[in-house]
């Protein structure tokens, strides 16, 4: 080093209260990181569901025939998979209207690799008529309750916990309107997004 001349740099003492800082910092911030990860993981899996049962829908007006949403437990669904209440993938598809005439697989997803943990609660099937509206089907396993004609599917993490991570619903009404929402809400004009 040259007389007159600083010497540059950090000295092992700064590196290591900084390091330390660092550390401390990361450790605070980890259960937020956790809690932030397992709720994208469930709003990831309720738009899915939305999206999926909107398809079903629009394919229906389209197509002008009813149309199934299921979910199933088959890796790649086909026309033909069996509906599975909680299933890890997801299928539309139409139905057929004459003996003799086969379904056709619109689209088809996965659930379960996008979105590990995530537990799904509700029908295994919903169908559509060509009005958009929500119809039953016996052998399509599409049912409507009377007393409760709006169909749910819940989402939540298998993990999570109470008070800081969040679940969400999905509905489909009689009609057919389809939504998402937060069960923990209740829907108001200061809680648009409330069930």
């Amino acid at each position: 080093m040259l007389p007159g001349r600083r010497a540059r740099g950090f000295t092992l003492v700064e590196l290591m209260v900084s390091v330390t800082l660092l550390a401390i910092l990361l450790a605070v911030a980890a259960p937020s990181f956790a809690s932030w990860i397992r709720n994208t993981r469930v709003r990831t899996t309720t738009q899915v569901l939305q999206d999926g049962l909107r398809l079903a829908q629009a394919e229906a007006v389209r197509r002008n025939r009813t149309v199934s949403f299921f979910l199933t437990n088959v890796a790649n669904p086909t026309a033909t998979s069996a509906a599975a209440a909680n299933g890890s993938n997801w299928g539309v598809r139409t139905l057929t209207l004459i003996t003799g005439e086969t379904a056709e697989l619109v689209r088809s997803g996965a659930l379960a690799g996008v979105v590990a943990g995530v537990n799904i609660t509700g029908p295994s099937a919903v169908c559509f008529n060509a009005a958009g509206q929500q119809v039953a089907n016996a052998t399509e396993g599409c049912a409507i309750d009377p007393t409760s004609p709006t169909v749910t599917y819940d989402v939540a993490h298998g993990s999570a916990v109470a008070g800081v991570d969040r679940s969400l619903r999905v509905t489909a009404s009689l009609g057919g309107r389809v939504r998402m929402c937060d069960p923990a809400k209740t829907l108001s004009a200061t809680n648009p997004d409330g069930c």
